[in-house]
């Protein structure tokens, strides 16, 4: 198959994004270390990269969609690689907190015009598809660059790790210049008009699904290292492949959701990876003590846990026709509150001294409830136009 070119700069940027932000997670010791403080402490850099995010996304996607994407694309991705170069020389814990928090600010931006971007450069039909190449970068960062990365920085010093994003992100604004066609903006809007979309049930039950739904993985993810070391009895030095494994089935579910949705419609397969997240996270508590079995279920839930950004960034810009970037910005704000939910939930029964296997049982519950909901989408939205109408059109779109 041969790939669009048009989409590299998009699966570049998400290259850098995946990278800068799943990366530091490997490397809270080793900068904790540097930097005079605890481990807890380094991690409140993940919680400030997550905030950045989340205040980020609908503020500068507010104040950027009278211009042309392609342009708020480059600005967004100059802001990346600025703060990420300023993170590699960060001199103290409180200039890195800051910085960190500066850093995440164009993360949901950048995703929120890259995937109505995406859309408009794909074929009728073909939009969730061309969606999961953006995410691609994401999950190839998980497959790779993470734990490449990592081992960079733990052999030799945790800043290569931000100079290498740096890096990632200068490579980025050269694609974004030479490759992404030129759209134009929409001027017909204005900051409080796309907020408007906020007012419809359509759009709540969406993020419903995403902070509720897609959280229940996050129970899974953010313990699974001792989930694999203590429960199924792997090696500590083994957890790199581990890695590895999870992100590899993350590439494979990114791009299968993807093909899927624009062939069964976003609502139906949303519905049933949703449902199937459900299922696998109930084999991991049941089964996780098998080895094996263990490893089968890391390779599915990392599919999974991929599979649905295409079809719910589809569901979502449906229920924002005329604001489907800032729609697609609250998307990441979503997925990013379904980090910190799964992660804080997932650790209650840690807290009460139950195995490492018991976040996973609080992800079925986590998950049930977000296939109700998505059940309950599905009744009352499948009937609508699959695909909306562009607000603007592309133009040296020719492929």
């Amino acid at each position: 198959m041969k790939i669009d070119k048009r989409i590299i700069p998009l699966a570049i940027g998400g290259l850098g994004i995946g990278t800068t932000e799943f990366t530091v997670m490997g490397l809270l010791p080793d900068i904790a270390k540097t930097l005079q403080i605890t481990i807890p402490q380094a991690g409140h850099m993940i919680s400030a990269y997550a905030m950045g995010v989340v205040i980020g996304a609908p503020i500068l996607i507010g104040y950027s969609v009278k211009f042309p994407p392609k342009k708020v694309l480059m600005v967004l991705m100059v802001l990346f690689t600025l703060f990420n170069g300023l993170s590699a020389i960060a001199p103290d814990y409180t200039t890195m907190l800051i910085i960190r928090f500066m850093s995440g600010l164009p993360h949901g931006a950048f995703f929120g015009v890259g995937t109505v971007v995406a859309s408009r450069m794909a074929g009728k039909g073909k939009e969730a598809f061309y969606i999961s190449l953006m995410f691609t970068g994401l999950t190839v960062a998980n497959l790779i660059m993470v734990p490449l990365v990592t081992y960079i920085g733990h052999v030799y010093h945790w800043r290569l790790y931000f100079a290498i994003v740096a890096l990632i992100g200068i490579f980025a604004l050269l694609f974004l210049k030479l490759w992404l066609p030129a759209i134009e903006a929409n001027q017909d809007t204005h900051f409080l008009e796309e907020l408007k979309f906020l007012k419809k049930k359509q759009a709540w039950l969406v993020l419903a699904i995403t902070a509720i739904g897609f959280g229940g993985l996050f129970t899974w993810f953010s313990y699974i290292t001792p989930l694999m070391t203590v429960v199924a009895g792997i090696e500590s030095s083994r957890m790199a492949y581990v890695m590895i494994l999870a992100g590899g089935g993350m590439v494979v579910g990114n791009l299968a959701g993807g093909f899927v949705s624009d062939r069964l419609g976003p609502e139906k397969t949303c519905a049933l990876l949703i449902f199937l997240m459900m299922i696998s996270l109930a084999g991991v508590f049941f089964l996780s003590e098998h080895q094996n079995i263990a490893l089968i279920l890391t390779f599915v839930c990392g599919a999974l846990s991929m599979s649905v950004a295409a079809p719910i960034n589809i569901m979502m810009m449906k229920a924002a026709p005329k604001s489907e970037m800032m729609a697609a910005a609250f998307m990441q704000a979503a997925f990013n509150i379904a980090n910190a939910m799964g992660a804080f939930l997932g650790g209650i029964p840690l807290e009460y001294k139950l195995p490492y296997n018991y976040p996973s049982l609080v992800g079925v519950g986590m998950t049930f409830i977000g296939l109700a909901v998505s059940v309950r989408y599905m009744y009352l939205y499948r009937s609508e136009t699959p695909v909306v109408e562009p607000s603007a059109e592309c133009v040296s779109c020719d492929k």
